[in-house]
């Protein structure tokens, strides 16, 4: 989750919502929050490393987790190029006179080089960016409110007006909630660390605290720059098709604040473009060695660097590919492989608790595992349905091709799909406490055993 994204999407949405971008941002919120409880709810009964993937192939069956999965894989792999992509928007706007693809290229093979020399350490790194981003943020925020104060924007700090006024549709609403639910992603990856938590207790609180902590941070930024924006047609259209960022920075503090807002910026973008690319190469990487792609490339670990070489060049190759497209059309290919899964993820608590554990039979045992679930379902399925068509059809000849792919690996779904969880140890630098489960490979060793004969 990068908290300046909210920035970088801010014109684009504002445009298609008629300036009510908070609006769009509080339906995400609620979504997400929905979502995230039923995230809870499943870490809590299958205390294993893993997602939406894992959760459909336990609850639901095998081949249906495969697919699931493969969907989300469409996420993996187009968040380090959107994070290229918005890197290249705010050089562009600070080096206009540089074309955007040198940016591109640079940046793609600085990022491809730390990952493939190592993927550990990188920790540290992103906590110093993300603080600095979230100063600057603070900053920001308490400029625009002085401004908003002495008669700029609205005029006004306390308003309704960025929530609904005449001349807003609700459908508007709904297409930027499923625009600005991009902010979110992220936020499941919690569920990772279900196995190194000192109690299961632990895990659904810290997955609705990420999303509430994040979607106050939306919000209170939304919430200023529309009062201090109240009409997107102040940007260039330029700006709202890629990242409307430098722009609000020179707008509200000229040139010293582009650079500083523009700088947290690219600090938060370059840590989400750390972690992402390492956990796509590492999720290919775990799909290697499962026999899921073809293992003596996907499954390579380079002997001296311990990491997944061709997964991680493949993914920086991938990534290069934000030369030629927009944040609007990469962010709806994204949007589109979440809200699968999220979905999913909801279909997953009534198929675990009302159907295989039978609790169904009390107002309460209902309440949790269908009723809430179901709204969690109903609510993400009305983003789903108002994404943008292009990416619409695009995803769903992705999926198709999954479903082509698993009807080969499994020999026309006579045999279970393997999994690719990312909790597994396929590297033997995953330093975790003994878990509630073990994973077994095809072979039935585990994954100690499989460590040391790979070694």
């Amino acid at each position: 989750m990068t908290p300046t994204v909210v920035f970088d999407t801010f014109g684009l949405v504002a445009e298609g919502t008629a300036n009510v971008v908070p609006a769009a941002y509080a339906v995400a919120l609620i979504v997400m929050v929905f979502t995230a409880i039923s995230y809870g709810k499943m870490v809590g009964a299958i205390p294993s490393a893993g997602s939406a993937y894992t959760y459909a192939r336990e609850s639901i069956h095998p081949n249906v987790g495969f697919v699931v999965g493969w969907t989300a894989l469409i996420d993996y792999m187009l968040l380090p190029m959107v994070n290229a992509l918005i890197l290249r928007s705010y050089l562009e706007a600070l080096f206009p006179d540089v074309p955007g693809w040198i940016w591109v290229v640079v940046f793609t093979a600085l990022v491809t080089g730390v990952i493939a020399l190592t993927m550990r350490g990188t920790s540290n790194v992103n906590m110093i960016l993300l603080v600095f981003s979230i100063v600057v943020m603070t900053v920001f925020v308490v400029m625009v409110v002085a401004q908003l104060a002495g008669g700029a924007g609205a005029g006004t700090v306390v308003s309704i007006e960025p929530f609904g006024h005449d001349g807003v549709a609700f459908g508007a609403v709904l297409a930027g909630a499923t625009i600005v639910c991009f902010s979110f992603i992220g936020f499941d990856a919690v569920t990772m660390y279900a196995e190194e938590a000192k109690t299961p207790r632990i895990m659904p609180r810290a997955i609705v605290l990420t999303v509430v902590a994040g979607g106050a941070i939306f919000l209170i930024a939304s919430y200023v720059t529309q009062l201090r924006f109240p009409d997107s047609s102040v940007f260039p259209q330029a700006a709202i098709e890629d990242s409307t960022l430098p722009e609000i920075g020179v707008q509200v503090g000229g040139p010293v604040l582009q650079a500083v807002l523009t700088a947290a910026g690219f600090a938060a973008t370059l840590a989400s473009w750390l972690a992402s690319h390492a956990s796509v190469s590492r999720m290919l990487l775990v799909m290697g060695r499962n026999n899921v792609l073809p293992r003596p490339f996907f499954g390579f670990v380079h002997p001296r660097t311990r990491t997944p070489l061709f997964a991680v060049v493949l993914t920086g190759l991938v990534s290069l590919l934000a030369i030629a497209f927009t944040l609007e059309q990469i962010a709806a290919y994204i949007n589109y492989g979440a809200l699968v899964a999220f979905t999913f993820v909801n279909v997953s608590v009534i198929a675990w608790f009302a159907i295989r554990k039978g609790r169904r039979r009390t107002p309460r045992d209902v309440f949790h595992y269908i009723v809430m679930p179901a709204i969690g379902m109903l609510l993400t399925g009305l983003l789903w349905v108002n994404l943008d068509g292009h990416a619409l059809l695009g995803g769903l000849i992705w999926t198709g091709l999954g479903v082509v792919y698993l009807a080969v690996i499994t020999r026309g779904f006579r045999r279970k799909a393997a999994s690719f969880d990312e909790g597994q140890d396929v590297t033997g630098f995953v330093d975790t406490v003994p878990g509630p489960r073990t994973v077994h490979l095809d072979d039935g060793t585990s994954g100690r055993a499989a460590r040391d004969r790979e070694d």
